[in-house]
């Protein structure tokens, strides 16, 4: 088996719809031998993946366990930033572009390798001449930009450990995870942008540091909207720290490959966030071989990853991955529709965008909206979309597939974790495309043993639902938790005893297909029947009029529990009673009279996580009446209080 992907099989401009059949054939020939071959002898087939990237030192040792925790490259000397950049540099490719920024503001700065590299290379030398050191760890609050990246990659040159929290997050929660971090510096800047306004950044970390910066000795600000002022002696502007780094060492550290790179918080849907940790050996490995096998990653791409820096996937796919193959990132900061709703459209066509990775919430925002939006635009270059986050609702993908992009190219599923890294499900479209079924996750990725079992930890027959698993480790998977060594066992490998818990409901198809039903711990009981919150999410979004819907279980004294609805409509449609009536018959069409609706509320918007996903707990304690707890990750605080307002008007109209 060679290591390098078929890339000249992949559907690219070609794509047509006879991808995608009702009868699916099985999985090809060339994935299932990349599957089997990984799975009869898998130590050798991350080694041929280890392979493909530079290394100061190789390995010792493959893998070593030491349950529940695990190494991966034992022995292996690299550095993470040293691969995404100089390494470029020094294989002569330094005057090709590496980023692209561009802001809701019209702002557009660009970067070649040799540029970012000698940015990141200061910076460097400014945190070292603030007293960083290897294993350090500082917290980076800042918007997605140009000065947040190079800090991310300047803090793993220097074997510092980042810890990157997403800037829209308030006071509290950014000083939980400062304190969580032992961070010694906050990176941060005076203002963002988003949606037209400007986001008080600094004034949020100096309430942070009076709630928790006990510890913190530096706050560097990098000034965007003119003199913030200064609020205390350990705070300084970005040109003062760059400056103090003048005559300091810029270089790279040698780091064994398990040694931390960055911590990043679990996206925090249904309890307290946990810090991941992430290595620069096995990470690596795995995000660049899943961004080569799943999205076909090569050097010509204009890649655009439409998340976060403050989430995986900002980490992943729009920082290291792509800086790793060597392409151009696109660095996009602001809401995805504004100052118009044509923004995504628009710059794919004025950059030359030739893959899109972006999120079921922005595509089903930009579905508000209609297609002509993208149709007024020449979208010729692009060669696939990726999606993450939830499920692809097959209702969402079809709007894109087939009316935006015409089949022309394909709009891939995958599904990962921040735990992961990276993908671990998914379409290998890098190595050979497979038929799509819109509404799966795809297959499990080569290198990844999964399998569904009953929580008793017994297998599930095809077809049926019961907890998705992977069986064994894989490089990109955390080693640990940062901070909380005791619950890195009891959280991922004992809830079902040696395997990892992905906290997933799902079934495998008799294809090999995989079928996300949500989590776990939201399956709704009704009667003898186990509903999935995305099965019925998705029957929703079958009806014309929806754009949005979360749903969750509530106590019933006859069946046990019924669906509670929360729906938000697109904007030609309005609430009626005919229109609940139209919507329940949709969902009852779909899946049958086990789908008992005991309340439908439509709601203007959906609590969501900042980073896209549906807070279904938040949906049933506004249901139950109780406490939500945490709301600090919510994209939008009144999306609480519109789904609890809807709520009440139901139980009103109920007389209940």
């Amino acid at each position: 088996m060679t290591i390098d992907p078929i890339l000249n099989n992949v559907p690219g401009k070609n794509y047509e719809a006879v991808q995608r059949v009702n009868a699916m054939a099985a999985i090809n020939p060339t994935v299932q031998q990349w599957v089997e071959d990984a799975r009869g002898a898998p130590e050798e087939f991350w080694a041929r993946a280890a392979d493909e990237l530079p290394w100061f030192r190789k390995w010792d040792n493959v893998f070593e366990r030491d349950d529940p925790s695990f190494r991966w490259f034992v022995g292996a000397q690299t550095n993470l930033a040293y691969n995404c950049l100089d390494h470029h540099v020094a294989s002569g490719r330094g005057d090709s572009t590496a980023l692209i920024y561009v802001n809701e503001l019209g702002e557009r700065r660009e970067f070649t390798y040799r540029e970012l590299t000698a940015e990141v290379e200061r910076v460097a030398a400014g945190l070292r001449a603030l007293g960083m050191d290897k294993g350090d760890c500082l917290t980076i609050y800042m918007p997605t930009s140009p000065e947040a990246i190079t800090a991310m990659l300047a803090t793993v040159r220097i074997g510092a450990i980042h810890s990157v929290v997403f800037a829209g997050f308030g006071a509290g929660a950014l000083a939980e995870r400062i304190r969580a971090s032992d961070s010694r510096i906050v990176l941060t800047a005076d203002i963002g942008y988003r949606k037209g306004t400007e986001v008080q950044l600094k004034e949020i970390v100096d309430s942070a540091m009076e709630m928790g910066g006990e510890k913190v000795e530096h706050v560097v600000v990098l000034r965007r909207g003119g003199e913030s002022p200064v609020t205390s002696d350990r705070e300084l502007g970005w040109d003062e720290f760059i400056e103090r780094g003048e005559g300091h060492d810029r270089g790279h550290v040698s780091m064994e490959a398990n040694e931390p790179a960055y911590i990043l918080a679990t996206s925090g849907t249904t309890a307290k966030p946990k810090l991941t940790v992430s290595t620069h050996g096995g990470y690596q490995v795995h995000i660049h071989s899943m961004g080569r096998w799943v999205f076909g990653l090569k050097p010509s791409d204009i890649w655009w990853s439409t998340s976060d820096i403050g989430w995986v996937v900002g980490h992943s796919y729009m920082v290291y991955a792509p800086l790793l193959a060597g392409c151009t990132t696109i660095v996009y900061e602001g809401a995805l529709d504004h100052p118009g709703p044509d923004v995504v459209w628009r710059l794919i066509e004025e950059l030359g965008v030739t893959g899109l990775f972006t999120s079921p919430t922005a595509v089903r925002l930009l579905m508000r909206y209609g297609e002509a939006q993208a149709q007024e635009h020449d979208l010729s270059s692009l060669e696939r979309v990726v999606s993450a986050g939830e499920v692809l609702n097959a209702p969402v993908w079809k709007w894109l597939q087939e009316v935006v992009l015409e089949d022309r190219v394909p709009v891939i599923d995958h599904m990962w974790q921040t735990e992961t890294g990276g993908p671990i499900f998914g379409y290998p479209y890098g190595i050979e495309m497979l038929p799509i079924k819109p509404g799966s996750a795809g297959i499990p990725l080569p290198g990844i043993e999964a399998e569904v079992l009953t929580s008793e930890g017994e297998p599930c027959a095809p077809g049926e639902k019961g907890i998705m698993v992977i069986k064994r480790p894989f490089p990109g998977l955390t080693p640990a938790l940062w901070g909380e060594p005791e619950r890195y066992g009891p959280d991922y490998w004992e809830r079902i005893p040696g395997v990892y818990y992905t906290g997933d409901s799902a079934h495998i198809d008799e294809d090999g297909y995989v079928w996300f039903a949500g989590r776990a711990d939201e399956i709704i009981k009704i009667a003898a029947h186990r509903m999935g919150t995305i099965e019925v999410e998705t029957a929703f979004l079958e009806h014309a009029a929806v754009a949005e819907a979360g749903v969750t279980g509530r106590p019933d004294e006859l069946r046990g529990e019924v669906i509670a609805a929360f729906v938000a409509l697109k904007e030609d449609f309005e609430p009626s009673d005919d229109l609940r009536k139209e919507l329940l018959a949709t969902v009852r069409a779909d899946l049958g009279p086990v789908a008992v609706i005991g309340d439908l509320n439509f709601v203007t918007m959906l609590p969501k996580t900042r980073s896209g996903k549906i807070m279904r707990r938040v949906l049933k304690a506004v249901t139950l009446g109780t406490d939500p707890g945490d709301i600090t990750t919510i994209e939008e605080e009144g999306s609480v209080e519109d789904a609890r307002q809807a709520w009440e008007a139901m139980r009103a109209e109920l007389g209940s």
